[in-house]
C-alpha cells in the first residue's frame, strides 16, 4: 500500500513537461493518491492527468476566482482535499535598480499575492470539511536563506510566501491544517535545462553543496511526499532538500563569472 493511499491532492503548476509540479503528482499517483493537477495549459494537463489517473483544473494562481474556483472543483470531484501542493514561480533575474513596474507587479502577483489566493481558498476548503485537516505546500527557495544576486525581487516575495506559510501554521494547526515551505536549490530540471549548457556554470555551485551534488527534482518531491504523510507531525517549517547548501550561501555573480570565463578559457584553448 503506497504512503498516501485514500487522499486526495492538487499540484498547482503541473502544465509544463517534467516540471516540478508534474514530478510530484506522477509521485504522488505512484502512492495512491488521487490527484487533480491545474495550471494553465490545457492539453498538458489533460494528458498528465489521464496517464496518472487523476483530474485537472485551469487555474492561474493571481486570479482569487480562478484559484477559489479550482479548490471547489477538487473538492467536488474527490469530495475532500488532504493536500494541496503550489509549485509557481518565476526565476526574475533582475537587478534592483533595472527592475521595472511591471516586473515588480508581476512577481508579487505570482509569488505573494498568488500564494495568499492559494492558502486562503484551501483553509476554506479544509476547515470545512469533516474531519478537518490538511496538508499545505508551497515552494520557496533557498535562495532566501542563501541570498544570491540579482533576485531582490524573487527573494523578497518567496520569503513574504515563507511567512503566510508560517502564519497559517500557527493560526489553523488547532484544526488540524499543517503547512509547510520546502525551498529547493539550483536544480537541473526542463526549465532550468538552457542554464546547464552554459559552461562553467555548474562549477560554480558544486563547491556550495556539502553533500556533493545539485538537488534533483526528485529530491524535493519526496520532500514533499514526506510532508504530505501522516508521519510527517511538522508545520510553520521550512524543508531544504538541497544537500545543505544554505550553510555554505549560493555563489555570487562574480563566482559565477570566473567559473563560466575558466571554463569558456580552457574550451578554446
Amino acid at each position: 500500500m503506497g504512503q498516501l493511499q485514500g487522499k486526495t491532492a492538487v499540484v498547482l503548476g503541473a502544465a509544463s513537461q517534467g516540471n516540478m509540479g508534474q514530478v510530484i503528482a506522477r509521485l504522488f499517483a505512484s502512492e495512491g493518491a488521487k490527484v487533480m493537477v491545474a495550471g494553465r495549459k490545457e492539453a498538458q494537463l489533460a494528458a498528465l492527468a489521464e496517464d496518472i489517473g487523476g483530474a485537472y483544473a485551469l487555474c492561474d494562481i493571481t486570479s482569487r476566482s480562478q484559484v477559489n474556483a479550482m479548490a471547489d472543483k477538487a473538492r467536488d470531484t474527490f469530495g475532500r482535499v488532504d493536500i494541496a501542493i503550489n509549485t509557481t514561480g518565476w526565476g526574475l533575474l533582475a537587478s534592483l535598480e533595472e527592475i521595472t513596474e511591471e516586473q515588480l507587479d508581476q512577481i508579487v502577483a505570482l509569488q505573494f499575492k498568488g500564494v495568499h489566493h492559494f492558502l486562503q481558498a484551501f483553509v476554506r476548503v479544509m476547515s470545512a470539511q469533516q474531519p478537518t485537516g490538511g496538508s499545505l505546500i508551497s515552494l520557496s527557495s533557498a535562495t532566501t536563506k542563501a541570498i544570491i544576486t540579482n533576485h531582490a525581487a524573487y527573494i523578497g516575495t518567496k520569503r513574504g510566501s515563507e511567512a503566510l506559510i508560517e502564519c497559517v501554521a500557527n493560526d489553523y494547526g488547532h484544526l488540524g491544517i499543517k503547512a509547510n515551505t520546502v525551498s529547493p536549490a539550483f536544480t537541473d530540471s526542463p526549465m532550468t535545462h538552457d542554464s546547464f549548457a552554459v559552461p562553467g556554470l555548474t562549477d560554480a555551485f558544486l563547491p556550495r553543496y556539502p553533500m556533493g551534488r545539485l538537488n534533483t527534482v526528485e529530491d524535493v518531491a519526496h520532500a514533499c511526499l514526506w510532508l504530505s504523510t501522516d508521519q510527517a507531525y511538522v508545520t510553520g517549517a521550512n524543508i531544504q532538500p538541497n544537500g545543505g547548501v544554505i550553510m555554505r550561501g549560493n555563489p555570487q555573480a562574480g563566482d559565477v563569472a570566473a567559473a563560466v570565463g575558466a571554463a569558456m578559457a580552457k574550451l578554446q584553448g
